[in-house]
Formats: C-alpha cells, structure tokens, sequence
C-alpha cells in the first residue's frame, strides 16, 4: 500500500501531513501526485469527496518551495468556482504549507478590494480566486498572470453549470504557454473535453471512479410522497422531512438538506426553527460574512442542520456529515452525485434521502440514468400522515406582476358573471292575476335582467348628469374669467412718456434743405 512517504514530497509537507494525522493517500492523489511531480499536466476525473484537493496542493507546495514571488505576480492560481471552495482551498494550504515560507492571497466576492490589494502588492506565491474576482483585479490593472507557473482547475464541472467557461478561456490566454495545468472535475462534459483538448499539453489522464458514480459508503434511499392536493406539497413534504429526521433519532448527528430554490431554503430553514429544530441557511443571496459564521457553526457542531442551495453542494469538507436530504430532487442530474457526497466522506458510512413527488419523475429518471441503478425506494416512518389542514403554499408561477393581479380591492376587478336566468326567476316576485290572466302569466315569464345590468342602468344616468354638471361648470369657470378680465383697466405709461415722442416732426422744404447747405 502507498503511503505519503512514498511520494517523493517535501519533507516539511509529510512532517505537516503527519501532523495533521494522514498516512495513506487517497487513490486520486497517489496517482496524481507523481505526475504533478514531475510537471506534467494532469487531467483528474474522480467523485466528490475522494480528496481531490489535497492532489494539488501537496505538490504545488513541493514545487514551489524554490523562488521568491514578485509583486503583482502570483506564481501559481487557484481557480475555484464559488467562495465556500476556494476558502477551503486556503484553509487546505494553510495546514500543509505551515512548515514553509510560502504566501497566499484568497480573492473572493464579499471582501474589500482594498484588503486583496495589499496582499497581491506585497507578493504571493498561491493565488486563490473565483474566476469573476480575480479578472476584476485584473481588469484594474493590480495583477498580472505572466508569472504563473502552475495552474489549477477545481471542480471544472460546476464552473461549467456556473457559466464561468468563457472566464476560464480567458484566464488561460492571460497565463504563460509554458505553465503547468492541473484540471479537476467529477464528470466530463463535451464542453470540459473540449477545453482540456485546447489548453491541455499530453496530459495524463487520473481517473479513479467512473464518472458520476455515487460512493459505496452511502446508503440511499427514496421515498415517493403523494400530495393530497396540489397545493400543499411542499408543506406535506416539510412534514415528511420532521417525520424522517425524528425516525432517525441520534443517527442523524448532523446533516445538509439540499434544495432547488434560495426562497425555498429560506422557508425550510424557517419552518425547522419554528418546530424547535436548530437550522440555518446558506446560499448565494446571504452576505459572505454570515455564510462564513454558518459554515463555521456547522463545522464545530453547534449547527446541526445546514439548508443549502447547491452553492453548498461543492467546497463543503465536513468528513462527519451523518446525513444529506434531498428536499428537492436536483434538476440536473449530477448535482445530485455531489449533493450525497457530503456524506459518507473519507471511509466514513453515510445516509441520503431524497423526497419525491410526481412531478420529480423526469428529474429521476435522468438521476437513475446518469448512476446507472434505480434509487432504493423506502416507505415514509411508521405513523406519518400529511396534514389536511393549515395555510397551503402558493405556487409562485400564480402571483401576477401589476398588471395581472389576481386580487381586488374593494371587489374592483372582479370578475361580472351574469345571474343564470331560471336563479333571477326564482328569485323574481311573480304578480298575482287581476283581470287579465294571460298578460300577467306572460309579463311573469319573461325573465328579469341580471343585477348587474340593473345596477348599470340605474348607475348610467347619473354618470351621465354628473358628467352634464362638470361641463356646465367649466363652462361657467371660462364665462367668468373672461368677465374679470374685462373689468381689468389697460395700465398705460401716464406721465412717464418721454417728451420727444409727444412732439410733432415734419419734413423741411426742399428750398430750405438746400440753404443749409
């Protein structure tokens, strides 16, 4: 069996791995390791979980235990697709790197660019960046990329999910031809084989899992929910979440339950607390400083449940993560591979659930696909029945803008619908027959306006008298400014007129004109 000693590693790495208490390396990093060694590229394919990061980082250090960084210019970069992965990435770098001289700088949103500014100044050998951050500083012109000399790619897959590919193609022009690419992901889309064919020099090829295959180490479990009606589904299932966690008692020390929507992990987590759980949530539209404080809570164990977005689905290294619910079944299929990889971690047995409705049957069906194997179906805990009654959820696809609102004021908007004749003739008095039977049987039958309509007729005269007295007395508001401006005398100039306009001028003789000459 290899061990880290076997891996021609700095010496103060293996004193910090062994501190650490790590002897055995994992199956990815004892075959990618020797390759980074000798510095070639390397293009990783493994599942979640299998210690992906340590693959890079332990030779990275090693490599870069010669040389001195210069300002503005990181030797080697980090690339991870959100804020919680490349903080782990650090926190990773910190423990391995404790025996060495080497500087890191992490750029993620939520911190002041000012602070990252100095650090870049100052010189780093390891930058750690999210892709829209780091070409931030760049674009700014407080970085410069000509000095990396070692490249990596974290969870290449998820950028791609994310939308950050053309910010990677970027990123690689502004980097050396000659510099060294270490490229990580879980699954292998055309679109990450396509890049790795473009940037990547003859890389060698680490696989250790086939792609999108869920560990051994977790056991997963189904459970199909039938709504009673439409509308309560998601407080049924919140229900059937409470019901699971209580049947699982103590076994469940921790867990993450994963859901599709931010709106929805803010209304689980609210719900939990409510019912005397201790839950928090996590997702993109929370300040980093609070998804810090969250994340650090959950790690400590004062944070037993963690309701997160799939920003949680990546990054997160908590090994004793004792379940994963899915509250939602993940609309793209390998989100669900990562989501149960938060359990079971590092040899350890894991639990996933997943909470199903009808309307998860096409996203289940790419689930089953992707694994090649059917998901055990479980029965809902012994005694569980969805309540009937309480406030049921409004679906979101039926609250209008503005312009279609579906409530009314004052009964404004509503709808007119007409009084069906034989309800207006029921309800109509019928005369009594006096002296001729046939005309009044006649005049009885005949049906009755609607009340709407007799409200309309009674309505339209006096719309139309108001309308009569509004023009009469704009009518008479014009008559009497005309009269009031009559009555206004004309103020002349009086007195002040010059004397040389009241004088009289007339023109000389010509006998007169020529004498004066």
């Amino acid at each position: 069996m290899t061990k880290f000693t076997d891996l021609a590693l700095d010496p103060r790495v293996l004193q910090a791995i062994s501190e650490a208490g790590y002897e055995t390396p994992t199956p990815i990093q004892a075959q990618a390791i020797p390759h980074a060694l000798e510095g070639k590229d390397v293009l990783g394919i493994a599942q979640t979980g299998t210690g992906k990061t340590a693959s890079f980082t332990l030779p990275m250090i090693t490599l870069l235990g010669k040389g001195r960084a210069r300002a503005r210019m990181p030797r080697s970069l980090v690339l991870a697709p959100t804020r919680e992965l490349a903080a782990q990435v650090a926190e990773n770098f910190d423990v391995y790197a404790k025996h060495t001289k080497l500087t890191k700088a992490l750029l993620i949103g939520g911190v002041s660019f000012g602070e990252q500014d100095k650090l870049i100044d100052r010189g780093v050998d390891v930058l750690i960046a999210t892709p829209g951050r780091l070409l931030d500083h760049f674009e700014r012109g407080k970085l410069l990329l000509t000095g990396v000399q070692i490249m990596v790619v974290d969870e290449a897959d998820r950028m791609l999910d994310m939308g950050f590919i053309p910010d990677i193609e970027r990123i690689f022009q502004l980097t050396p031809f000659t510099r060294q690419t270490l490229f990580f992901s879980a699954t292998m889309a055309p679109e990450i084989e396509r890049i790795t064919n473009t940037f990547l020099h003859s890389p060698a090829r680490v696989e250790v899992a086939r792609q999108a295959t869920t560990s051994e180490n977790i056991t997963q479990k189904l459970i199909e929910l039938t709504p009673t009606r439409k509308d309560m589904a998601a407080k049924q299932k919140r229900e059937l979440l409470r019901a699971i966690i209580d049947a699982e008692g103590e076994a469940c020390s921790n867990a993450i339950i994963f859901c599709n929507r931010k709106t929805e992990v803010d209304i689980v987590a609210k719900s939990l607390k409510s019912h005397g759980y201790d839950a928090a949530p996590i997702h993109g539209d929370l300040d980093q400083s609070q998804r810090m404080r969250t994340l650090d809570g959950f790690r400590d164990g004062s944070l037993r449940f963690l309701i997160a977005s799939d920003v949680a689905a990546r990054g997160l290294d908590v090994p004793a993560v004792s379940h994963v619910f899915n509250f939602d079944v993940p609309s793209h299929a390998e989100d669900y591979v990562h989501r149960i990889g938060r359990t079971g971690r590092a040899g350890r047995k894991g639990t996933a659930y997943t909470i199903s409705t009808q309307a998860d049957e096409k996203y289940l069906a790419a689930i089953e696909s992707l694994v090649k194997s059917q998901l055990p179906r479980a029965e809902a805990p012994e005694g569980f029945a969805p309540s009937e009654t309480g406030r049921p959820d409004r679906d979101p696809k039926e609250e209008r803008g503005p312009k279609g609102r579906t409530r009314s004021r004052g009964g404004r908007g509503r709808a007119r619908e007409e009084a069906p004749v034989e309800a207006v003739m029921a309800e109509a008095p019928v005369a009594a027959p006096v002296a001729a039977p046939e005309p009044v049987v006649a005049e009885a039958q005949a049906p009755r306006a609607p009340r709407e309509e007799r409200r309309e007729e009674r309505r339209e005269p006096r719309r139309e008298e108001r309308r009569e007295e509004r023009r009469d007395d704009r009518r008479e508001g014009r008559r009497d400014r005309r009269d009031r401006e009559d009555d206004v005398p004309v103020v002349g100039m009086g007195d002040h007129v010059p004397d040389f306009l009241m004088r009289d001028f007339r023109l000389k003789p010509a006998a007169e004109a020529d004498s004066a000459k």
